[in-house]
């Protein structure tokens, strides 16, 4: 039986032009060699499988050839190039510094290159994974690699640049890979599939290389597993079903399900989806990146962007016709929304599906729309959840706190006779907090035009009492900025006083907190004239009088104080479950 051996090996390149995807960096080292300027150093960095040692390995190759040709390849029959092919030649040393690290080895190696070349012009050293040798035998390779013999080359291979220390690098040419392309990917693959007479489909060998993620070893791995699966005859329906790949079709009909607006068609897609085992998160990040396919279609400028097969971008570009590119915009902002939550979602089937539904109804037209009625909002939702059976006493709170007339339009309709626990307490705490809402209102009456002197311009100015003062200035403190919070906390303790309607004076503890407020006092009384509705409020700060066994309430005691001349506010506080701040 013939020996076996994997793509990646068999069609490893032996000179640069067949070397796929870095033409720019080949052409740089053909034209070195021809020129015969050679550096001392250099330096060959990039992700994996893009042909870094396998660059460095034609380039040494080219370096000792005694006859190279005339593009600046080597010319294979040399004897320099002959013991480079049967792995023999005493020329070129490959050390690999990942399990080679220590300062022993570099050592060693460092001695090497104080012999001259028996054949050929230099001795070229290649350390492949520089970046794993430790700081110790960085320093100790510093030395050589600064001032070497004449006929000494090193070429250095990294997967990590950003870990060499910045000595090294300024000692060096440094030559940066690219990541393969899909098309470059494809080619690669089809013209292997033709040498090993294996049929394949366009579709099948695209989505290898996008699973190969621009690595043309990784994508050469994937075909030969994809080549035993399929046993010969590549197909796209056996290569997702061997590398569990979801079928790019369900991309294209949800986003054709989105744009009609068919959410549920969505949910039964969804679920199928998951019951073959794919996880929601990839989902989601397999349709964003699908959603940019499609919007870089939109644009003759921006499809070439895409690395896809030609038959996936024309597909794209008919999606791309029937696809708003406001929708395309919304549909993306929340799947990258989706994707930053799902991890912390405790329920992310949930938050996929809530993502998908948002997605189908970008393109719907709001409720409402041309019968000047504003689109449903949470509140209204509320409001049906409280036309339920309620006792008789909520029932009246709730009919002070909001009289509606009764009319066709706003008449409440019959409600379900049973609710569950929660919607009754949830109908509970807001007719609580409606009833008191409404108490603090009915205390603030406008006042008569008579009693204004200016008439009409000041009619619109609000009365206000002593409490309704209270809940605005402690709203007014929780609202300040994070550079005011000191003086907020302060301003939470103090209790403002009206004097003479609309007149307010606030009692400040020291002459410091006096300076303070000074400064934001015109904010303050700008805030309290919008929020109390009377724009005559005057603001007088002074310092406290120190007496002898008389002490400010803390807002705790303020607070319990309340409470005892109005039960009413411990019950809410029970109701709505709250903490004191």
């Amino acid at each position: 039986m013939e020996e076996y051996i994997v793509s990646a090996r068999k069609y490893r390149p032996m000179s640069f032009d067949t070397v796929v995807g870095q033409q720019a960096l080949t052409t740089t080292l053909k034209n070195a060699v021809k020129s015969g300027k050679l550096a001392h150093a250099y330096l060959f960095c990039g992700p994996r499988g893009v042909g870094k040692t396998t660059c460095a390995r034609i380039f040494a190759k080219a370096i000792n050839c005694q006859s190279p040709t005339a593009d600046g390849e080597a010319c294979g029959q040399c004897e320099s190039c002959q013991a480079f092919n049967e792995q023999r030649s005493f020329n070129i040393f490959e050390l690999d510094a990942a399990s080679n690290n220590s300062v022993e080895h570099i050592k060693t190696l460092m001695e090497q290159t104080r012999i001259p070349p028996q054949v050929g012009k230099y001795k070229v050293f290649i350390i492949d994974e520089v970046h794993m040798l430790s700081t110790a035998a960085f320093n100790a390779f510093l030395k050589t690699l600064e001032e070497p013999p004449a006929h000494v080359i090193f070429i250095l291979a990294t997967t990590e640049k950003h870990k060499i220390l910045p000595t090294i690098l300024s000692r060096c040419q440094i030559y940066d890979f690219e990541r393969m392309t899909v098309r470059d990917t494809i080619d690669h693959l089809k013209h292997v599939a033709q040498q090993e007479g294996i049929t394949y489909e366009d579709e099948a060998l695209a989505v290898i290389a996008e699973k190969a993620d621009g690595g043309m070893r990784d994508a050469l791995s994937i075909f030969d597993q994809a080549v035993s699966f399929c046993q010969g005859d590549i197909t796209y329906q056996k290569v997702i079903e061997d590398l569990n790949v979801l079928d790019a079709e369900n991309y294209f009909q949800i986003v054709d399900l989105a744009v009609a607006n068919k959410a549920m068609d969505i949910m039964l897609l969804l679920n199928g989806v998951i019951n073959k085992g794919f996880d929601g998160g990839l989902l989601v990040q397999g349709l964003a990146k699908h959603v940019r396919n499609v919007l870089m279609a939109k644009d003759p400028q921006t499809l070439p962007l895409l690395e896809v097969s030609d038959q996936q971008r024309q597909r794209y570009q008919e999606q791309a016709k029937k696809c708003p590119v406001p929708f395309l915009y919304k549909a993306l902002q929340l799947m990258n929304q989706c994707d930053i939550n799902y991890r912390q979602s405790s329920n992310k089937r949930l938050l996929v599906e809530l993502t998908l539904i948002e997605i189908a109804q970008i393109t719907q037209p709001d409720e409402g729309a041309g019968s000047g009625r504003q689109p449903r909002r949470l509140k209204s939702l509320f409001k049906q959840l409280m036309q339920q059976p309620q006792p008789k006493h909520a029932a009246r709170q709730v009919a002070a706190a909001e009289p509606v007339a009764s009319t066709p339009q706003n008449r409440p309709q019959s409600a379900p006779t049973s609710t569950t626990p929660r919607i009754r307490k949830l109908a509970s705490i807001t007719n609580s907090w409606d009833a008191l809402r409404q108490n603090l209102k009915t205390k603030r009456t406008p006042l008569t035009t008579g009693d204004s002197p200016t008439g009409d311009a000041d009619a619109a100015n609000q009365a206000f009492t002593q409490e309704d003062l209270q809940i605005e200035w402690l709203s007014m403190c929780n609202r300040m900025p994070q550079h005011l919070s000191g003086i907020a906390t302060r301003m939470k303790n103090m209790n403002p006083v009206i004097t003479e309607l609309p007149a307010i004076e606030v009692t400040v503890d020291n002459q410091l907190a006096l300076e303070q407020m000074e400064q934001i006092k015109g904010s303050i009384v700008s805030t309290l004239k919008r929020d109390l509705q009377n724009a005559a409020i005057t603001l007088t700060l002074r310092v406290a009088e120190q007496k002898k066994g008389e002490r400010m309430l803390s807002r705790r005691e303020q607070y319990e104080q309340m409470a005892k001349e109005n039960p009413s506010i411990g019950k809410l506080r029970d109701l709505l479950d709250l903490n004191l701040a």
